[in-house]
């Protein structure tokens, strides 16, 4: 059986392979719903390790889901074709993205995202949801309305550090701030209208993985590879108390690096994941009311409509 070769397109070919390699590659970091007035979102967003931050309809995700099986209703590889196109495509940053948010309410509101080149990145929403232009130009002309850079450190003989990544944010609209948690172990404080830093938090020993905004309490909270939680109080930038989650379980050589943390709808309960378990506290009796071993460490979770028991849902690395 042949075939003829005279219309044949190399360069089609090439970058099919290329984009199915990608494909088979690409990590998803980060998942999160746009503001919506419908009630049951629309519009999910997503954080990849290509440094891309793209917005996905729902609907079309799930009208796109029946060609993933044939005829005999057999699971296909997901190789070669993609499963659902991006509404827009932004290329956030140099160096996988890891975690996006949004600051403010409704199509005002911005898309920030952070990532491994230490940059905080952040689009109007309404610009992103209303750009006509092909997708494979938009990373390059959808330029950020907010641009931060983490600080470098000198050393001796006045030597930069390389600039340190983000590996989450937290937002608080109303204080006009954005929080990271920052790979140089500190967390900072920017302000949104300066660009500026307005505080930094250091106390941690090592890296920091997450961070979660307890704005009723005017505080922040971290979590750090050095597997302990603090509360830092956001006016005078000192941390007011702190939490080993594995303080009594702790084996010599052991690792317990806190993952992810997220707080309820109240701000009164804190779920986190420590090492292979998942602990719940009461943040005003700083107490752990319950803990949940895991077959291996826990990447993200969060509380669903202030529901603790049975309502926690978490996804494993790996």
């Amino acid at each position: 059986m042949g075939c003829d070769a005279r219309n044949w397109d190399e360069d089609a070919y090439r970058n099919s392979i290329l984009k199915e390699r990608e494909l088979q590659s690409l990590t998803v970091f980060r998942t999160l719903f746009a503001p919506s007035q419908n009630p049951n979102p629309e519009i999910i967003v997503a954080a990849s390790s290509d440094g891309s931050v793209a917005p996905y309809s729902i609907s079309s995700c799930i009208s796109s889901y029946p060609m993933r099986f044939d005829k005999s209703r057999n699971q296909k590889s997901l190789s070669g074709f993609l499963v659902a196109e991006p509404m827009c495509l932004l290329q956030g940053h140099d160096g996988p993205a890891y975690d996006v948010k949004f600051y403010g309410d409704g199509e005002d509101s911005l898309l920030i995202s952070c990532g491994d080149d230490g940059r905080i990145q952040g689009w109007k929403w309404e610009q992103v949801l209303n750009s006509e232009m092909p997708i494979s130009a938009q990373g390059k002309t959808l330029k950020p309305d907010l641009e931060l850079v983490n600080p470098q450190h000198k050393g001796p003989w006045g030597a930069l550090s390389p600039i340190p990544e983000n590996n989450a944010i937290a937002v608080d609209s109303q204080g006009g701030s954005i929080f990271s948690a920052s790979g140089d172990s500190h967390a900072y404080c920017w302000d949104v209208e300066t660009s500026k830093i307005k505080m930094v938090f250091k106390g941690h020993s090592d890296y920091l993985h997450c961070i979660a905004a307890r704005n009723s309490s005017n505080q922040i909270i971290t979590g750090s590879e050095d597997g302990t939680v603090r509360i830092w109080d956001c006016k005078s930038g000192k941390c007011i108390y702190m939490i080993d989650p594995e303080k009594d379980t702790k084996r010599k050589g052991s690792s317990s690096w806190i993952s992810c943390i997220d707080l309820d709808a109240s701000e009164s309960w804190m779920a986190c994941s420590s090492g292979k378990s998942l602990s719940i506290w009461n943040l005003p009796a700083s107490e752990c009311i319950t803990s949940i071993s895991t077959r291996c460490p826990t990447q993200d979770l969060l509380f669903d409509q202030n529901q603790v028991s049975y309502e926690l849902f978490w996804c494993y690395l790996g």
